[in-house]
């Protein structure tokens, strides 16, 4: 089955699949496997300490794959500047840049000199035509559903697809509860020209980094075991519903400020989950996709799970029409 989409030809990629930023997870043995399997991967460049663990962590990747990669930029999340980041990126020939979070104006305009492809993740139609109008090749539309941090908006995938889709003339990415071969398929149905996905590549044998009982909880929870923390601070995302998450949900009803939550949501907390898979200190960014993860495959594996069911989607709608 072939796929090819103004995303794969964009990207120089094969099937139109690109792995989330995936904070303190996303480094080159996912990217590179992500890759290698004909998506795009990325290395998640704020979760590194400084420039020089960035250039290595590309490096690596580089010598893993020789297809393209991309390089995830959370900006405006992490407290601290991202410039040096930036250059060092463009420093090394980084293919792709994807920018979350924060304004993306200044990424933008920096990198209108260079041939670097520049997604910018968006979850309202006004925040998909900005980046359009700022010079962003392609946007990634992501619904309510989807994990760690989603749209203020509340609006769900299935919606937020079709009105982006219907006012750009870049193509559109679908994310947000996807994680097989139906969510690709009806994606592409909506308008989108290809998927990100972020939950479903935790629970892949290559995100090595993601300890196994946060796998584990991704496989064996349904879709009612995540909870969205953050909205008292204007950035809500979605967790895996823990003990630990709902005592962030219990502080925040208490007291929303950034000060008094900031031991519970910061990426020290997360760590202790995702590395350690401490539930009591800690928690884990997961979508409501869990509902439909029941395994933990190689990356390849998982391609090739997604293109056989998107085939038989292919072959149910052609006896429909």
């Amino acid at each position: 089955m072939e796929l090819k989409t103004r995303i794969t030809e964009l990207l120089n990629i094969e099937l139109p699949i690109i792995q989330g930023g995936l904070a303190y997870l996303a480094y080159s043995e996912l990217a590179s496997a992500v890759s290698n399997a004909g998506g795009l991967g990325q290395i998640t460049a704020m979760s590194l300490p400084d420039r020089d663990a960035l250039r290595k962590e590309i490096q690596k990747t580089k010598r893993l794959t020789s297809r393209p990669f991309g390089v995830n930029f959370a900006i405006g999340q992490h407290g601290r500047s991202y410039e040096d980041m930036l250059e060092t990126a463009i420093e090394e020939g980084v293919e792709v840049i994807t920018i979350t979070g924060g304004n993306p104006a200044p990424v933008l305009d920096r990198l209108k000199s260079t041939a670097i492809k520049v997604l910018v993740l968006v979850s309202s139609k006004r925040q998909a035509l900005k980046a359009e109008q700022l010079g962003a090749d392609a946007v990634m539309a992501v619904g309510q559903e989807g994990g760690g941090h989603i749209g203020k908006e509340d609006t769900g995938t299935f919606v937020l697809i079709p009105q982006v889709a219907e006012s750009l003339s870049i193509p559109v990415i679908g994310s947000g509860g996807i994680g097989d071969g139906k969510g690709l398929m009806a994606a592409l149905a909506l308008g989108a020209e290809g998927i990100e996905m972020g939950t479903r590549f935790i629970a892949t044998k290559e995100c090595v980094h993601a300890h196994p009982y946060y796998k584990r909880l991704i496989v064996e929870s349904s879709e009612l075991d995540t909870v969205v923390i953050k909205r008292k601070l204007g950035m809500p995302g979605r967790t895996l519903r823990t003990d630990f998450a709902l005592r962030i949900l219990e502080e925040e009803q208490k007291n929303g400020t950034y000060d008094h939550l900031k031991e519970y949501i910061s990426g020290e907390a997360n760590q202790k989950f995702i590395y350690e898979g401490n539930i009591d200190e800690g928690f884990g960014w997961a979508g409501q996709v869990i509902g439909r993860i029941k395994d933990i495959p190689s990356v390849e594996e998982l391609f090739q799970q997604i293109k056989k069911e998107a085939e038989t989607v292919q072959h149910k709608l052609n006896k429909v029409f």
